[in-house]
């Protein structure tokens, strides 16, 4: 029986070397020598572009902050200026030279120039800046020809383990492709936007290719590069990019004359379903996003959606998460409903919610110019648009900062985008009046109470 075995062994060995060797093979004709992207990238290459953004900013001098240095040497005049550079890549999405690129490749920029693949360059001027998907949109200037465009992949289409190109200029040393595959999909602890839910892929990206093409295999753009993951500065083969149907929404949004991206707001705070919650709820799985609270009179409101539902699936796609939910319903046209599967009490229900903007009435922005540690910043009242911006509850009182210029004050004394001002020398501020009033009071000591992240501060700065 032992020597039938082992025959029996070598005869299986000698058949798999057989076959492996047969899989390995010298190719059996020049065309199969020739099988290639190149006909893609050839196709897909005229739509990528180079983006340089340019901004004059003042080179100060620390010693300036110095009061001593301030006293024995007095305060020079107006420091220099100098010309910031920073590079990225874009993406033409319109033939009349609508171009597609990261909101940090361009912000701030003073000048941003776009340059072809065939080395021609064009003035830009920015359409539209999406800061909460890091999407900025440029028009070209003076362009009087139809150019090569890209069309819009379906990413809710893409696979694990579907081979990509990643087209842009990294480093500045010019257009490169870089081949590889989706490593993940729906990532959604990365950090870069509001809407956290990102194409992974191990293509090469790196400084220089933000704002360019990932493409699939049918020269379709399935998501603009925004991000990498690394300690060397290069790639490790861990990109991120935005996928392609939420670059659709912010580019309709420009083409249609918008200033600003037009989404659905559900009206409704959500929040992730932890191992203890889900045992709680007697869940198999910590998946689905729990609503927290419902704003009255909001489509959720009107849908029926309570505290405590959870929501599982939106228009028949599986929801894990908060940020999953987000991006889907974000990437849903206005104008319609969605159908959301909820579980409650161990039941099974389907609502039906309206995709509508949130009311934005009662804002009434203003720029804070006056002399005061709020010089230079924008603040707004929290209406529900703005609320659902900054994931703020929309019966949060005070006035709340929503951008802040570069050198402003605001910003040199540590202000931040998102802070709620509350009361500013014990007078109580509601409204974005009663903060201008307030700073228009010459003060020596000024007696701030902010809250940031859900936590009230109280500072206290000189006049």
């Amino acid at each position: 029986m032992s020597a039938i075995r082992c025959f029996t062994a070598l005869f299986i060995l000698l058949v798999a070397s057989a076959a492996m060797a047969q899989d390995r093979r010298v190719p059996a004709s020049a065309a199969e020598l020739k099988l290639s992207y190149a006909p893609i990238v050839q196709r897909v290459q005229p739509a990528v572009v180079n983006v340089y953004a340019a901004k004059m900013v003042q080179n100060r001098n620390p010693l300036l902050d110095d009061p001593l240095f301030r006293r024995f040497f007095g305060v020079p005049g107006q420091q220099p200026e100098q010309m910031q550079r920073s590079l990225g890549s874009g993406v033409m999405v319109d033939a009349t030279g609508l171009v597609v690129t990261n909101n940090h490749v361009i912000e701030g920029a003073d000048q941003v120039k776009v340059s072809l693949s065939d080395k021609r360059e064009f003035e830009a001027e920015i359409v539209l800046k999406d800061s909460r998907t890091d999407l900025a949109v440029l028009r070209l200037k003076d362009a009087r020809e139809k150019f090569p465009t890209l069309d819009f992949a379906n990413s809710d289409e893409l696979l694990v383990g579907d081979v990509v190109l990643a087209i842009g200029n990294p480093f500045g040393v010019g257009q490169t492709v870089t081949h590889g595959i989706i490593s993940a999909l729906a990532r959604t602890q990365v950090g870069i936007t509001d809407y956290q839910f990102f194409i992974q892929t191990d293509a090469a990206i790196n400084p220089g290719n933000s704002g360019g093409a990932l493409v699939d295999m049918t020269g379709r753009l399935a998501g603009i590069n925004t991000a990498i993951f690394s300690r060397s500065g290069g790639s490790q083969g861990i990109g991120f990019a935005i996928p392609a149907n939420m670059v659709r929404v912010v580019v309709a949004s420009a083409k249609s004359g918008g200033k600003a991206v037009r989404r659905p707001w559900l009206g409704a705070r959500l929040q992730t379903v932890t191992p203890e919650i889900a045992e709680t709820l007697g869940l198999k799985l910590p998946s689905g996003a729990l609503v927290a609270s419902v704003v009255a009179n909001s489509p959720a409101s009107r849908a029926g959606l309570k505290s405590s539902d959870l929501i599982v699936a939106i228009d028949g796609q599986t929801i894990e998460d908060p940020n999953a939910f987000d991006y889907r319903f974000a990437t849903r046209p206005l104008g319609g409903s969605s159908q959301i599967d909820v579980q409650r009490a161990g039941k099974n229900l389907k609502l039906t919610v309206a995709l509508e903007t949130a009311p934005d009435s009662g804002r009434n922005e203003i720029v804070l110019t006056g002399r005061s540690p709020f010089q230079g910043a924008r603040v707004s009242n929290i209406s529900p648009a703005v609320a659902d911006e900054l994931h703020l509850d929309v019966d949060t009182e005070g006035v709340v900062v929503t951008d802040l210029a570069d050198g402003g004050t605001a910003a040199n004394v540590g202000f931040q985008k998102g802070d709620i001002i509350v009361s500013v020398n014990n007078q109580k501020i509601l409204k974005t009046s009663d903060l201008e009033k307030a700073t228009r009071d010459s003060s020596r000591l000024w007696r701030i109470t902010l809250v940031r992240g859900g936590q009230q501060i109280n500072v206290t700065l000189g006049g």
